[in-house]
């Protein structure tokens, strides 16, 4: 998966911190990041590992990256 600004390589607590939103995207496939209490995995791992297919890892990409450039970054 390839996220704008390399978000990817970022532990999903500090890209929450930074865009909520994304763990409201997230949290529509049923990935509970926003409750997590560890929460260092990187993003890219968060989608990879809930065994979602394809078709849905490739809509969170595009979410979270259309999310990404309508703030600009």
């Amino acid at each position: 998966m390839e996220f704008r600004n390399g978000l990817g390589d970022t532990a999903i607590q500090d890209v929450m911190q930074s865009y909520p939103e994304i763990g409201d995207i997230l949290a529509r496939y049923d990935i509970g990041c926003t409750t997590c209490k560890v929460g260092i995995c990187l993003l890219k791992d968060v989608v990879s590992i809930h065994g979602l297919s394809k078709e849905d890892e490739a809509k969170i990409e595009r979410e979270i990256n259309e999310n990404l450039k309508t703030k600009g970054e």
